[in-house]
């Protein structure tokens, strides 16, 4: 793969204007890398990848007489002038800059050279609104553009079509001809490749793109331009060119606010340098919230309360107040809740932050927006509720909100009449409305999963949001701290990287009957020429390189009677995994709980910094005193509804540790009891304790006191001594703990029995036993670790997904989607259609009737099902007749779900099924039936956006299904599909954006 490079370096006010484009002037020149200098403080850098054996052309064969397709009225940074440069050369490029850094330029001039040259342009998008809001930009500067995203098509044979990537794919698919006449296809923020859900989309669009087209790629800054750009070159066998730049137009502070502190402290400087000094004081400011106040405070959160006692005002009231005092407005804080963006703006509401004039400006433009609505939808609580908010210059921004109130939020942001904006992160996505200052409520986020420390990436999308270019001197970044954070964490999540632009490729079954339908198309081409599949080719010379080091590492460790030591060392190893057991047993919550009372002696596992486990038969144990046992809370609802039994705790246990301070920090270390240290309470899992004894010493009351632990610990010392012959008396799991469980005996026996094995063992003698056990334990994990990497070199070397791909085929033949010799069928044909739901599964429904024997809002109803993927708790039950269409669903789910695995696609039957919930069906049964919108409000705890969400979702799916019926010839059903457009297509649900 070939390269070029050049960097960009010039100095100055990146705010000042000219009349006219300036570009960059070249001093002088050093082997392969050209400098640049000019009067701006920017730095960009340009390479280019070309593709094995292409000539590039030289200079001079470039047109230098052009006329430029657009002027611009304010100076162009360098890396803008840069990609402008390679675009009028026709060939493609990556352009890779912070959020607010100005990309639109390029993509802007895209479009005016492509008008110019007589040319069609597509420009798309990774999300509907972002699509609507660049059709309103594009519109206003060139005349000749359309729109489709699914929701709405307007002009679709203009020159410059904007639409959704979804779009863009499904067109390509069709073999539309508005492919065959594309010279260039810009994708809009191209990062979104790494989502793990929707990044194929951007993957198929790029690999099956028309041949003779040229990119334009815009991108947040990612490390990995180069091998995306290599990546693209090697499939279209054309130059792609990376432009990249690391300058951020308006410099950043960063600042943390401690909870219950009283201002803020400056900690990573607009010259990008960590203040340790100013961290640590920070951090020594946190007022720590008690567990008490933590379950309160909590408490009050899901009732929608303002947290603090009376009179008391909060955090965010102090810093919103004192960020307004200071004229650091305009500011979005950021939150990880829906339902936090509101509670946290309603605490505001005693604020007021617009003078008359802006309080009349947001009425008028409010209500000239909401005039499209019904008056019944005019007075749906989310709309009543949010304009006194709003007058005060305080706003909501979240997708739960209605679509409509959402795009009126954001024309008042932008027009300067909101002050304070509660947003979730989804406002740092494509939207382009930075602030002077950005606040982050939390630092952690639940993913899913578990709550977690930001990422740095997440962190450098969001915090882009702050500093307005030209407006402010440097943008504030905010971050709420209210538990301790360590430095390397703060650090990494400030100054960190970008997250990398990695694959996300995964098969669907839809893509692969459009790739098996069309004339060109071939499953085994995509997969070959997938970033995926050109990722992990490019992993392999690093991964021998491993193997190699690995290999010379292993065969370095020789060791005499090897065969006899794999032998012991096999024997020690069931035996630690018997006693595991035996203790896992022992330990359930209805065996242990009650025998866990303060005083009892307790032996617990020994803190170790060793990376290699012990081979000694002993256990490397201590002794100490329970205080105290505790039930793990967990973050999530599931969790927390465990029965007693299953559930996780922890044990307080004074014992004896090593303790050492960091700032305000204490971390603590077990070691002997007999040892020197500290008499420390530390909390230890269950799985940490080891054994009970049948003993129970008095404790004091109050332990804070020094005098107090050592004193329970000299006791612990006196039983210890005591029975330092014969061992402490524990209490027996079968007469005191009555452990019955037949796998407890089986594994003691079974432990009795090894040991007699242990003694008689010709090793077991031998000097040096454990160092040679633990050599040997080295030797077999650099085997394992050999061993995974040369499976995943073959995994590379082979084509990625080879077996995946066998494995699908299989269901589409099982299920007679496709023949033996790959002809698509008419199951086959429909499930093409379906790219918004599971697609084998409509398909079964479609083939098995049970669309033609119900009400067409009964149907309606079971389709919400397929789209609807947010968990409630407490959602209504449907009623019986939607029940049982319920269960068909999960039966033809199950069904599905069975044949695959039997084909061996890797897939969890019963989490398929319960993908599908029937959370919304009465509330979109009752629309189906012309219920109006705040009716079916009444009857579910949804957000109103999200239920908008479904319903328009929905509307796609069916007229997927329309097309579907059309392509196999089923009249009928077509006639019932649109009719239920029809019944679900009205007032708010549809309500035409603000911007188109």
């Amino acid at each position: 793969m070939g390269s070029l490079k050049r960097k960009s370096m010039e100095k100055g006010d990146p705010s000042s204007t000219m009349e006219s484009n300036s570009q960059p002037q070249k001093i002088h020149r050093n082997n392969d890398e050209t400098i640049y200098e000019n009067d701006e403080n920017i730095a960009c850098f340009h390479d280019v990848s070309y593709p094995e054996g292409y000539t590039p052309p030289s200079p001079s064969s470039y047109d230098k007489s052009t006329t430029p397709a657009k002027e611009f009225p304010f100076n162009l940074d360098p890396y803008q002038a840069e990609a402008i440069k390679c675009l009028e050369h026709g060939e493609s490029v990556l352009v890779s800059a912070h959020t607010s850094a100005g990309k639109t330029v390029v993509a802007l001039y895209a479009i005016a050279m492509s008008l110019r040259n007589k040319q069609r342009v597509i420009y798309t998008s990774p999300i509907k609104a972002l699509s609507n809001q660049k059709y309103r930009e594009f519109k206003e500067e060139f005349s000749d553009v359309g729109l489709m995203t699914g929701d709405v098509t307007i002009d679709p044979n203009a020159s410059c079509l904007v639409m959704t990537t979804e779009i863009w794919r499904s067109m390509q698919y069709k073999g539309s001809e508005v492919t065959r006449e594309v010279a260039w296809v810009i994708f809009d923020e191209v990062h979104y490749m790494r989502d793990r859900e929707r990044g194929v989309v951007w993957e198929e669009s790029i690999v099956m793109a028309p041949k003779n087209s040229r990119f334009v790629f815009l991108s947040a800054t990612v490390p990995n331009a180069k091998e995306f750009a290599d990546w693209v070159s090697k499939v279209h066998q054309q130059p792609c060119h990376i432009v990249y730049t690391d300058y951020r137009p308006t410099p950043l502070q960063h600042y943390i606010f401690p909870s219950g502190g009283k201002g803020l402290y400056l900690v990573v400087d607009e010259k990008a340098k960590f203040c340790e000094d100013s961290f640590q004081k920070a951090l020594n400011a946190l007022v720590p919230i008690s567990d008490l106040d933590r379950k309160r405070e909590s408490k009050k959160w899901q009732k929608g309360v303002v947290v603090g006692k009376l009179g008391e005002e909060s955090d965010i009231f102090k810093l919103v107040k004192m960020l307004i005092q200071r004229q650091y407005d305009p500011v979005i804080l950021f939150s990880f809740s829906k339902r936090e963006c509101e509670n946290l703006a309603m605490q505001m509401a005693k604020m007021d932050l617009n003078v008359d004039d802006e309080k009349v400006n947001v009425e008028t433009i409010f209500w000239s927006a909401m005039d499209i609505l019904s008056d019944d939808d005019k007075k749906l609580p989310q709309v009543s509720n949010m304009l006194p908010l709003l007058k005060c210059g305080i706003g909501v921004h979240h997708s739960g909100l209605l679509p409509i109130l959402k795009e009126v939020i954001e024309i008042l942001f932008q027009e300067g009449l909101i002050k304070c904006l509660f947003a979730t992160e989804t406002f740092s996505i494509g939207l382009n409305m930075p602030a002077k200052t950005v606040v982050f409520t939390n630092v952690r986020k639940f993913d899913g999963d578990k709550f977690r420390w930001l990422s740095s990436g997440e962190y450098i999308q969001m915090s882009g949001r702050a500093g307005r270019r030209g407006i402010d001197e440097r943008g504030i970044c905010i971050l709420m701290v209210d538990e301790k954070l360590e430095p390397s964490t703060a650090k990494n999540m400030l100054k960190g990287n970008a997250d990398s632009l990695n694959s996300a490729f995964h098969l669907s079954y839809n893509m692969l009957l459009n790739q098996i339908r069309c004339e060109d198309g071939n499953p085994e081409n995509l997969l070959r020429n997938s970033f995926f599949q050109f990722q992990s080719d490019r992993a392999i010379p690093d991964l021998e390189r491993q193997a190699k080091q690995l290999e010379e590492e292993k065969n370095s460790i020789i060791l005499e009677e090897e065969d006899n030591l794999k032998n012991y060392y096999s024997l020690i190893e069931q035996y630690k995994s018997l006693k595991k057991d035996v203790r896992d047993i022992v330990f359930t919550a209805k065996y242990c709980l009650p025998f866990l009372q303060p005083g009892r002696l307790v032996c617990i596992e020994l803190s170790t910094a060793e990376d290699m486990p012990s081979f000694s038969l002993e256990d490397h144990v201590t002794w100490g005193v329970i205080i105290n046992f505790q039930r793990v809370k967990s973050a999530t609802q599931d969790e927390e509804s465990k029965k007693p039994e299953d559930a996780n705790y922890t044990v307080d246990v004074l014992t004896r540790c090593m303790v050492s301070k960091e700032g305000e920090a204490k971390t603590s270390k077990i070691i002997p009891v007999e040892d020197r240290g500290e008499p420390f309470v530390v909390s230890v899992p269950i799985s940490q304790v080891h054994r009970l004894s049948s003993i129970r010493v008095i404790i004091a009351k109050d332990l804070l006191p020094l005098e107090a632990r050592e004193n329970t610990l000299k006791k612990v010392s006196e039983v210890l001594s005591r029975f330092s012959k014969e061992g402490v008396p524990l209490l027996d799991p079968e007469e005191d703990m009555k452990v019955q469980n037949s796998s407890y005996r089986k594994a003691v026996r079974r432990i009795e029995a090894l040991e007699s094995l242990f003694d008689k063992h010709e090793v077991a003698k031998s000097p040096l036993i454990e160092q040679k056990l633990k050599m040997l334990h080295k030797k077999q994990e650099l085997a394992s670790m050999i061993k995974s990497i040369k499976r995943q070199m073959r995994s590379s070397t082979a084509l990625a997904f080879k077996d995946e791909l066998k494995a699908r085929k299989r269901v589409l033949r099982r299920l007679g989607y496709i023949s033996n010799d790959d002809v698509v069928g008419l199951k086959g044909k429909v499930a093409c259609e379906i790219s918004s739901a599971d697609e084998l599964t409509v398909t079964e429904l479609i083939f098995s009737g049970v669309f033609k024997d119900v009400k067409v809002e009964e149907m309606v109803a079971l389709l919400s099902c397929l789209v609807w993927q947010e968990k409630l708790q407490d959602a209504q039950k449907p009623r019986e007749e939607l029940e049982l269409l319920f269960s068909q669903l999960q039966d033809t789910a199950r069904k599905v779900a069975k044949v695959q695995l039997d084909c061996k696609v890797e897939i969890d039957v019963e989490n398929f099924v319960s993908s599908f919930r029937p959370d919304i069906m009465e509330a979109v049964y009752s629309w189906a039936k012309g219920s109006k919108f705040y009716e079916i409000m009444e009857m579910t705890h949804v957000f109103e956006g999200s239920l908008i969400r479904a319903i328009r979702r929905l509307e796609e799916v069916l007229q997927q299904l329309i097309r579907a019926a059309i392509s196999i010839g089923e009249s009928d059903l077509e006639s019932k599909f649109e009719e239920a457009v029809n019944m679900i297509k009205r007032d708010i649900v549809f309500a035409a954006s603000l911007y188109v």
